[in-house]
């Protein structure tokens, strides 16, 4: 095996095609699909399911992808000639960040270690890339169950009612679970800590609106076509004249975490990071 049959696993399940992940590696579908094979073959498993048009992961492609992703990316970092001289900190996130810490911890770091970077990255994903080796940590919302890691509990943060400005619920001082219930509820699939399970099963939304991102998120309740809940980081960086946020009386607060790989650090500093941020917040 070599990393060309990892390449072209990934590259296949991004573009969902043989088609595409073949003109996106300058290379033939014939060669591609043996290569694809061979890896199969290797592992004896199924990784692809080709019994459709646009090709999906199977189960066990589904385990493999990230294990394939941290793989290359370690084997990228590696070869990087800038790695061997400076080293950032990567942190990720999938939205939010730290909140309204993020931009002290950005300061303080640079402050009092100007000598490593400290990259903080915004990846749509529910590790935000931690477990694909995209980044050496992660701050996260909600409970964590991708196996490996490693998490410290930051503070909790309070839910937010998101509602069309222009609406009757904007008319509220604070709001509840069953007040959201009469409008659909926009739901962050891809890393979103908001799901039906608020809601008393006899007493949930009648429809729902799939987004894939925090971008989204915001645009379709701008658009009025449905409401949202998140926390109390949102309302501090996501000001928009088309969206009111109010307090949600009746569910639960959501953790926000920084995660790391279990065991040895993939990074030097990241002990560093996790006093920091305790510090700053300790502080606050």
């Amino acid at each position: 095996m070599e990393l060309r049959h990892l390449r072209a696993f990934l590259t296949i399940a991004e573009e969902g095609t043989i088609t595409r992940a073949a003109a996106r590696l300058h290379t033939g579908q014939p060669a591609l699909s043996r290569t694809l094979r061979q890896l199969e073959d290797h592992l004896g498993v199924r990784l692809i399911d080709r019994s459709t048009h646009h090709l999906a992961l199977t189960a066990a492609g589904r385990a493999f992808h990230d294990k394939a992703a941290a793989a290359l990316t370690a084997v990228d970092r590696a070869l990087d000639p800038h790695s061997l001289t400076t080293q950032p900190l990567r942190l990720g996130h999938p939205w939010a960040a730290l909140g309204q810490y993020t931009i002290p911890l950005l300061r303080r770091w640079d402050e009092e270690h100007p000598d490593v970077p400290l990259e903080l990255r915004r990846i749509d994903d529910r590790t935000a890339g931690l477990t694909q080796g995209q980044v050496d940590a992660a701050l996260l919302r909600g409970h964590v169950t991708a196996p490996g890691l490693a998490t410290k509990l930051l503070l909790e943060e309070e839910r937010v009612a998101v509602v069309p400005a222009g609406s009757d619920l904007a008319e509220h001082t604070t709001l509840t679970l069953a007040d959201l219930a009469t409008w659909p509820v926009a739901l962050n699939t891809v890393a979103g800590t908001t799901t039906l399970d608020l809601w008393p099963a006899t007493a949930r939304p009648a429809a729902t609106i799939d987004v894939t991102n925090t971008d989204e998120w915001l645009t379709t309740i701008a658009a009025g076509r449905a409401v949202g809940i998140t926390t109390s980081a949102t309302p501090r960086l996501h000001e928009h004249p088309a969206i009111a946020y109010r307090p949600l009386t009746d569910a639960p607060p959501v953790p926000l975490l920084l995660a790391w790989h279990h065991g040895t650090p993939t990074h030097p500093a990241l002990h560093n990071l996790i006093h920091l941020t305790h510090k700053i917040l300790a502080e606050h």
